[in-house]
């Protein structure tokens, strides 16, 4: 990769070259990733094929000032941190819904890094941890984001949960990246992904969250939810602006009979 788009992405992030890899530093870069790079499925809805290439990532998180999906951010992240020297591995998971039923093959990317443990890294979850949980423990973790703990599964994986409730189910066989081709793609067209059903942008805040989901301004903090409508295009390209610095020249669209999901990151 070349040093500049490397010195490029820790500028968007506002974090120094580290010296050497250590977990400190791992846990300000997740959680600067996270400040600063939105969860997003907004190309999709402006009609744009999301790819997994890294040359492309780079243009769209650092040229475009973009987010994506948890392929496209986890993909990206993980290619930052080995070039920092961090040991990094690429691991699939199934997510789990309100209905407590797990979801397609490859329809999350994780990672993990190796120091003197294992870490659990995520940068595209949504509402999930602010810093890097141990993979080894199978105690509570307490992280600003909640309580998490994991719990081992019969073949190998092992369950994350997130205050009590199923996140997802990750498997440890290392993978690479076009792996989650066919699961990035689904989530592109199905009817069935909960990303063809609206746009949604969302951000962690120092201490919340703001998300636009479909054209409802969510802000969240402590127990205080506070909903906005933006009433017209111009005032829901105005709050990408000046939100997500997301700079779109046209609003993305969808079919007017897809139903909006009632959750959001």
């Amino acid at each position: 990769m070349n040093p500049n788009r490397i010195d490029g992405y820790l500028a968007l992030l506002g974090v120094p070259r580290p010296a050497s890899p250590d977990p400190g530093t791992l846990a300000e870069l997740q959680w600067r990733h996270l400040l600063t790079v939105p969860f997003e499925n907004l190309d999709i809805h402006l009609g744009r094929p999301l790819s997994l290439d890294e040359d492309a990532l780079f243009a769209k998180v650092l040229d475009r000032r973009r987010g994506g999906l948890c392929y496209e951010l986890c993909v990206a992240f993980a290619v930052l941190l080995r070039e920092l020297g961090y040991r990094v591995t690429l691991l699939s998971a199934y997510t789990y819904g309100g209905s407590g039923r797990v979801g397609i093959p490859f329809d999350h990317l994780a990672l993990r890094v190796d120091l003197e443990h294992p870490w659990l890294v995520d940068v595209g979850f949504g509402r999930f941890t602010h810093h890097p949980i141990r993979l080894d423990l199978r105690t509570n973790q307490v992280d600003p984001g909640g309580v998490f703990r994991i719990v081992d599964g019969e073949y190998g994986e092992v369950d994350i949960l997130h205050d009590g409730k199923l996140a997802y189910r990750l498997e440890p066989r290392p993978r690479v990246s076009d792996d989650f081709v066919t699961g990035c793609w689904w989530h592109q067209t199905a009817p069935a992904s909960r990303f063809t059903h609206a746009p949604v942008c969302s951000l962690a805040l120092p201490d919340g969250r703001i998300t636009i989901s479909d054209r409802t301004l969510i802000r969240t903090g402590g127990a205080d939810r506070h909903e906005e409508q933006l009433v017209d295009d111009a005032a829901l390209l105005a709050a990408y602006r000046e939100h997500f610095d997301i700079t779109l020249d046209r609003v993305p669209g969808r079919p007017t009979n897809a139903p909006i999901p009632a959750d959001t990151p």
